[in-house]
């Protein structure tokens, strides 16, 4: 069975899992899907340039989880469970600068045809117990979580046999994934009495939620949205509490990388050794993806960032506003100036025109530019949905130690980077479509541009 499959049959079990431990996840699921059907009948363009770039099939099914994870060991193992869906870890995120104490990576498909077919991605942290200040409560949790068993043996036999094999049966790909669903599964008996859990919270909330149950429970599933700011609108009237702001840029023409936002997390009842109690940790959360952008534009959007954070004056949406006016929000101004990746196809019925120049093919229609989907996460975005849902805002005192080399040691494999993926993927498009209209020697000066 193809991985691709493998990872679909995972993310559609894990949606009902999560649907089924927090009934208010499948309420956001359907306001988000009536919210881009909305969308998309309002705007046939957007409809027909979805439909075109082999965009519109993936959405409903387009969303991330993420988890959190205690010890090396863990991280490894998670990293071969989802390599048997062909999931690959992408990036490196240093959370210790805004006050949270992981470092992480997002597992993800790598390959085009793979993200078409099922984009599911896992935000994966591991705990870095070096940056507990109370060297003692960090003795103990280490010892706390080297006696759990986060993958049940089921499931590790048929990654081993993945691994022999190079793959999976159908047969073989259900257990699998009936097996590894155990791994994420939500359990309210916690692993610690409630004074450590007490101490752990004191620590860090984030600390306590990786350190006092049984593995590494989903913490939230996220759907994509067209219209983020709709949802964020509507959350109320479907009975959902969300968060105050949306994190990410502000509304654009032209998306760019990424926004989110979430319902707050949700009390759960908890039994600590026997003693009742709760917990703050799971919550559903909404992402409106735009436009990956190239290095020079992410140092325009941190620029950008910068400013907001430095403005004194106005409500946040103005802040927001004023801070990208920089940035320029317009598909072919980004393009243009370099700013953002795209993935280039032949136009449908394209006459081999002979052209001078790429700009001119695309003038004429002959060449489409597409915005490539930004596939990962914002560091800055991500630790604003951390601490809105952990309650730790008070919390930020871990000085930023960034350590990606400990973290590709726990691993066990490097992290793939996300810039050249994307550039990968724009020059191999350019290449086709170049190709399949006859202009292929346009490649060349292109590259020397």
């Amino acid at each position: 069975m193809h991985p691709d499959a493998i990872r679909t049959l995972f993310s559609q079990a894990m949606s009902a899992m999560y649907r089924s431990e927090v009934p208010q996840y499948g309420t956001l699921m359907d306001l988000v899907r009536d919210v881009n059907a909305q969308t998309l009948a309002a705007d046939p363009a957007l409809r027909a340039q979805l439909a075109a770039a082999g965009e519109l099939d993936r959405l409903d099914g387009e969303r991330h989880g993420a988890i959190r994870l205690g010890t090396a060991q863990e991280l490894s193992l998670i990293r071969r469970m989802f390599a048997v869906m062909g999931m690959a870890p992408v990036g490196y995120y240093d959370l210790s600068v805004a006050g949270i104490p992981v470092h992480s990576t997002a597992f993800r498909p790598v390959e085009a045809a793979s993200l078409r077919h099922n984009p599911f991605r896992v935000f994966t942290s591991l705990l870095r117990l070096d940056l507990i200040e109370d060297r003692a409560l960090a003795a103990e949790a280490d010892a706390i979580l080297s006696q759990r068993k986060i993958v049940t043996d089921g499931a590790l036999a048929l990654i081993e046999r993945a691994e022999a094999k190079g793959g999976l049966t159908e047969a073989e790909a259900e257990d699998f994934v009936r097996e590894a669903l155990e791994t994420f599964r939500w359990h309210s008996d916690a692993t610690v009495s409630v004074e450590t859990y007490a101490k752990l919270v004191a620590a860090h909330r984030l600390v306590a939620d990786v350190v006092s149950f049984r593995g590494p429970h989903i913490n939230h599933l996220t759907p994509r949205t067209l219209d983020i700011d709709a949802v964020q609108r509507m959350m109320p009237e479907r009975g959902i509490d969300p968060k105050a702001v949306i994190e990410g840029p502000p509304h654009r023409a032209a998306d760019i990388l990424l926004r989110q936002t979430s319902f707050k997390a949700l009390q759960e009842e908890v039994l600590f050794h026997g003693t009742p109690g709760t917990h703050l940790a799971r919550f559903g959360e909404i992402e409106q993806r735009g436009v990956a952008l190239t290095p020079k534009g992410r140092a325009l959007y941190d620029d950008a960032l910068a400013r907001v954070r430095a403005a004194e004056e106005g409500s946040y949406a103005e802040r927001l506003a004023t801070g990208f006016a920089a940035l320029p929000d317009d598909h072919g101004a980004l393009r243009r100036a370099g700013l953002a990746f795209y993935r280039y196809r032949a136009a449908q019925g394209a006459l081999a025109r002979p052209a001078d120049s790429i700009k001119a093919l695309i003038d004429m229609g002959a060449l489409i530019a597409d915005p490539q989907v930004y596939e990962d996460f914002l560091p800055v975005s991500a630790a604003g949905i951390f601490q809105s849902n952990l309650g730790s805002e008070d919390q930020s005192n871990y000085r930023p130690a960034a350590n990606k080399d400990a973290f590709e040691a726990a691993l066990g494999a490097r992290v793939a980077d996300e810039m050249a993926l994307y550039a990968a993927t724009e020059a191999e498009s350019l290449s086709v479509a170049l190709a399949a209209l006859g202009q292929a020697h346009l490649l060349a000066g292109h590259k020397a541009a």
